[in-house]
């Protein structure tokens, strides 16, 4: 007769072997990352040092699948396989922050044995489609997998404006899960990307679809990004609104409110119906059949038609057809900008730390600081999405406070205050202002605050004098980022006052 343990011990050995052989499991990973995210109330310095995880998944051609926001900012990346102690270190080839979706390789290409790729699924889930989610969600070192449905899926924006197709799914989702997959049939459905904290079992997937567009893209090593059509368009369900723009009864499409651009050989313009795109007709909401019972905006068609930047619509015009081909965008030159890995510079005068805005301050801060600028009409909010021109290239903001000094005695705090012109000049840019700043002539230094703020007056001189001593109390190496290093040297002859020696160089 055998005895009990040594059953149990032979039950448990031929599970665990069973586990290593499972194709699904041993292709999901685990990432480790060392990360230090930009520090906007100290924008001279990297944020702390800080260790995180999130999950992978292996795709064909010995690549690892994840998270743009699990892999950006760090410094050190390592992966570890499934029932492996051994950490691998890898690198990131491809990244695509407006989507969240980042390449990772890694140098030791015999971490790939017995672990083959998973493939992506065709097509699009159907909804209530059970899907399995894999990861290293937080609550354990082991690998996590979890069941749900499809609840929904719809065409949204992502980040940065960026738009495409988003999964609805009702599993339970965790930190940590971030960058796992979610299979049916054994095949990548789509991969996690967020979850909802305050919600009971709803996350998003970044369906398989979006991510083959990824990897097309990153094919000759460079990720460009998504063409974008950023027209102001409302809906034709109004009567009147239909009557005025003379549509036909059964015609649906958008109507142009505010072009994207103004010049004379834009092809749209406002009061303009877009009809199609390509061939395929709009309803009065702005959507088009994409599957039995799912409809969705027509720009999820924009990959399928577009060809060379340039995208093929039929418009109504004062109730006459017409064919153009509109050109596309990818990086729109916005007021606030994306840092897309970058840290934001900055540059310091006296108590005032200067730096440019950017879309991802304004995601770290919170409800009431938006209220807070909101309520003080500061354009951060107002201008979030204008684009740049010959007069403004971008926003310059105050830091969130001024350094302890005398000479700001009587000042309110100007949080995150727009700079609207030093001694009457515009400023165009942050190194527009360190140049103004440079060349400024007077017994006094005056800026300007868009919005709700204070003027705010200095001694010229004393600003500059006391920069390097301010330096020094903070403990701050430099008082500009490198690439503002040209902008304020410049000339040694043109520059007005004593200033900093520092040279800038990070």
């Amino acid at each position: 007769m055998i005895p009990r343990s040594l059953v149990f011990l032979f039950s448990f050995s031929i599970a665990i072997s069973g586990w290593a052989d499972d194709p699904i499991r041993n292709a999901i990973v685990k990432i480790h990352s060392s990360r230090r995210a930009p520090d906007f109330l100290r924008p001279w310095t990297k944020g702390p040092l800080r260790q995180s995880t999130g999950s992978g998944v292996i795709i064909e051609g010995k690549r690892i699948l994840t998270n743009a926001h699990v892999v950006q900012y760090s410094s050190r990346l390592l992966v570890q396989g499934y029932q492996s102690t051994e950490r691998i270190p890898a690198r990131v080839v491809g990244i695509a922050p407006g989507m969240d979706l980042a390449l990772l390789e890694v140098d030791d290409e015999s971490f790939f044995e017995n672990r083959d790729p998973l493939t992506l699924a065709s097509g699009i889930p159907t909804l209530k489609e059970t899907v399995n989610v894999y990861g290293y969600p937080i609550g354990g070192d082991q690998l996590s997998i979890t069941e749900g449905i499809v609840s929904r899926i719809e065409f949204t924006s992502y980040f940065d404006l960026t738009r495409g197709l988003r999964i609805q799914i009702d599993a339970a989702l965790n930190p940590g899960n971030s960058g796992g997959p979610a299979l049916a049939n054994g095949k990548i459905v789509g991969l996690v990307f967020s979850g909802i904290p305050s919600a009971e079992n709803i996350g998003y997937l970044i369906p398989a679809e979006e991510i083959r567009l990824f990897l097309a893209d990153l094919e000759d090593g460079t990720y460009r990004g998504k063409y974008k059509m950023l027209d102001e368009m409302q809906t034709v369900l109004n009567p009147a609104l239909r009557r005025r723009l003379q549509l036909p009864s059964g015609t649906g499409g958008v109507m142009i409110h505010e072009p994207y651009q103004k010049e004379e050989d834009y092809p749209l313009q406002a009061w303009d119906v877009v009809t199609r795109i390509g061939d395929v007709p709009l309803d009065p909401e702005g959507n088009v059949q994409v599957e039995d019972n799912l409809r969705l905006s027509f720009q999820y068609l924009i990959p399928r038609f577009e060809k060379e930047g340039l995208l093929p619509l039929t418009i109504l015009r004062d109730g006459k057809e017409m064919n153009v081909e509109l050109p596309l965008v990818i990086e729109p030159d916005w007021l606030v900008r994306p840092l897309k890995g970058t840290y934001p510079p900055h540059f310091i005068f006296g108590p005032i730390v200067f730096s440019s805005a950017s879309q991802d301050l304004l995601l770290t801060a919170g409800p009431r600081t938006k209220a807070l600028l909101a309520a003080r009409r500061n354009p951060l909010i107002r201008r979030r999405y204008d684009l740049a021109d010959s007069g403004r290239e971008e926003l310059v903001v105050m830091g969130a406070r001024m350094f302890p000094h005398p000479i700001h005695e009587g000042y309110d705090p100007q949080l995150f205050a727009v700079v609207d012109r030093v001694n009457d000049q515009p400023v165009k840019s942050l190194k527009h202002l360190v140049e103004l700043i440079r060349a400024a002539e007077g017994k006094f230094i005056t800026f300007h605050l868009a919005g709700q703020y204070e003027t705010l007056v200095f001694p010229r001189q004393e600003m500059f004098d006391i920069t390097e001593s301010i330096l020094e109390d903070e403990g701050i190496r430099y008082q500009y980022s490198k690439d503002l290093a040209s902008a304020w040297e410049g000339n040694p002859e043109d520059k007005k006052g004593g200033g900093s020696e520092t040279n800038g160089k990070d």
